[in-house]
């Protein structure tokens, strides 16, 4: 018996991925670490001074890691429940957290206990950072209230009840001391001044808003809330500029590179989306294996943390450009040993004897190499190979039409089974290049369960999406037949008349000058 062939599958050809500078830079961070944490991460900070370590915020923890430790070199537990949004002050030196309990923590790096405890907020606070002139904090809780506290006296400046909702998150200039941003789950972003009794501007997000972020220079403000990520201009009261809908989910954290000129946006759709602030167009994308809640970017942009739902932590350290360049050198004379004779041509006087390559034959080749037809077409309509690879799906009808048992391995099927070959034919038969099979095998399938329409609802609807289908993609043809009678048209009256040297000659000819003369 002749060697059994597998089925070949057609594939048309893709265009290649487009590699830009993005890409390449993003793409030469080193392969994550992960590291458990006791509960969902729901901040990460680093410090703004070297050693550049970072404080991530889970469960009733804070954790400060070095930038390439694997174990917490700090531990801050004195909380009752869980703590929130642990954050450095600008000179590294101190640590602000809120909590469930809604008390503000303050703590000194080289110490355990809190230096300040500050009590005021009726609920969680889930917000709390400093001001840049270091002395004074912010914070946002679950009681509807921002407030502002002194930190050498420990107690409370101002207090504002602005919003209606959960105040969830919240930043500080960088250029004007007094100057802090909330967003709450009443879709609203406000601007404070500390100088005011009164927020200075109200931004209507749209959606209850997780995450603020103003940039360096304080003119622009990007909110985060449901799938949406929008930029505001400050300068111009709160306009909105440009609004991005790239997540499937909710957008949970916000961040910017060294040089703000990338946007980073994490999201329950397990996707870090980076944006171009100049043409705020995605560069590259991360894809991640739970929901993010959190995320940062070191000052150098040499590490990338992401927090999860799951409780991992995930980081990624940016490739020395020196390792690589040694590393290269070290794999060269193993490439060479490699590839040792791999170019060598046989002479006339050698004997080549080759090995037959045994290929491992897929489900489907297997049930076809067994005349299974009807299991064969089961194998090839699971989810795995219909919805991500239908090109197989189709040679395999187009083997089994060839060989002539496609009719039988129609035949005797049941409703669920009827249901799923009329799905996938009304959404494939309109591409062109299953077309043509596809509509052999809609014949079929009418011809052979025609007697049973009208037993079953399911079956006659999905009966009427074909006819639906089929009638749409005949409109579209007949249309576009019409727009090239249209267009031939338009391009026969621009087209400039040539005269012919028939019709020279005859201009030319004595006859019509004499006619002309006359």
């Amino acid at each position: 018996m002749a060697l059994y062939k597998p089925v070949v599958v057609q594939t048309c050809p893709r265009l290649g991925e487009r590699i830009t500078q993005d890409t390449v830079y993003w793409e030469g961070y080193k392969a994550p670490i992960q590291i458990k944490e006791f509960g969902a991460v729901n901040k990460i900070d680093f410090s703004p001074v070297p050693p550049r370590n970072y404080a991530v915020t889970a469960s009733s923890r804070i954790h400060i890691y070095g930038r390439y430790s694997h174990e917490p070199i700090k531990t801050f537990s004195r909380f009752k429940d869980a703590a929130y949004c642990g954050t450095y002050r600008d000179d590294g030196n101190l640590l602000v957290a809120g909590s469930d309990e809604g008390i503000i923590r303050l703590f000194d790096i080289s110490g355990k206990a809190p230096l300040r405890q500050f009590d005021g907020h009726t609920k969680p606070v889930h917000v709390a950072g400093f001001l840049s002139d270091k002395y004074r904090i912010f914070s946002g809780g679950d009681d509807y209230s921002s407030k502002l506290w002194d930190i050498p006296s420990g107690t409370e400046i101002v207090s504002y009840r602005e919003h209606t909702d959960y105040v969830r998150c919240g930043c500080a200039s960088k250029v004007n001391a007094d100057v802090f941003v909330t967003g709450s789950y009443d879709h609203t972003v406000k601007l404070f001044d500390a100088r005011t009794k009164s927020s200075i501007i109200t931004i209507e997000h749209g959606q209850p808003v997780e995450s603020v972020l103003l940039f360096p220079s304080g003119g622009l403000l990007v909110s985060a809330g449901g799938r949406y990520v929008k930029v505001w201009d400050v300068l111009k009261g709160g306009q909105l500029l440009v609004s991005l809908k790239n997540h499937h989910k909710t957008v949970t954290c916000l961040c910017l590179n060294s040089s703000g000129q990338r946007l980073l946006s994490g999201s329950l759709d397990r996707h870090v989306k980076i944006y171009s602030t100049t043409s705020y167009k995605v560069v590259h994308s991360f894809s991640y294996a739970a929901p993010i809640l959190s995320l940062a970017l070191s000052p150098e942009d040499e590490t990338i943390v992401v927090g999860m739902t799951n409780g991992v932590l995930n980081i990624k350290h940016r490739k020395p450009e020196e390792g690589k360049e040694k590393s290269q050198k070290k794999r060269q004379p193993a490439y060479r040993t490699y590839m040792r004779g791999k170019t060598y041509m046989p002479k006339q006087e050698d004997f080549s004897v080759s090995k037959p390559v045994r290929r491992a034959l897929r489900k489907y080749d297997k049930l076809l190499k067994s005349f299974d037809s009807s299991k064969a077409l089961d194998a090839v309509l699971e989810p795995s190979i219909r919805l991500h690879t239908p090109e197989v799906t189709v040679a395999v009808m187009q083997e089994l039409h060839r060989r002539g048992t496609l009719r039988s391995a129609l035949a005797g099927r049941d409703e669920k089974q009827i249901n799923l070959l009329l799905t996938f034919v009304a959404r494939r038969v309109i591409e062109p290049r299953f077309t043509s099979i596809l509509v052999t095998v809609a014949d079929i399938i009418t011809d052979i369960y025609q007697p049973v329409l009208g037993q079953s609802a399911i079956v006659d609807r999905q009966f009427l999406r074909l006819q639906e289908a089929i009638g749409k993609e005949i409109d579209y043809q007949g249309e576009l037949l019409e727009v090239l009678g249209m267009m031939d048209t338009l391009f026969a009256s621009f087209a400039e008349k040539k005269v012919t040297s028939l019709e020279e000659t005859r201009s030319n000819s004595p006859t019509e000058i004499i006619e002309t003369d006359e």
